[in-house]
């Protein structure tokens, strides 16, 4: 147990004195960032989805007929 209690020690510490932390502002512009392009993403996906729902219904709609 010992162990497990040093090495969180060791963390914090290491975490407080050799982490270089960003600014406030590049934080929330990189998250803007992230935001924008995520949405980007599932809305390209979502068309991407959707057109191929409607061609596998105008492929069975064909071999229906």
């Amino acid at each position: 147990m010992a162990k497990v209690t040093n090495y969180i020690s060791e963390a914090f510490t290491e975490l407080k004195t050799n982490v270089t932390w960003p600014e406030w502002a590049e934080i929330q512009r990189l998250t803007i960032i992230v935001a924008v392009f995520s949405i980007i993403f599932a809305m390209i996906t979502f068309g991407i989805d959707k057109g191929f729902e409607v061609l596998v219904a105008k492929i069975y709609g064909f071999l229906k007929n």
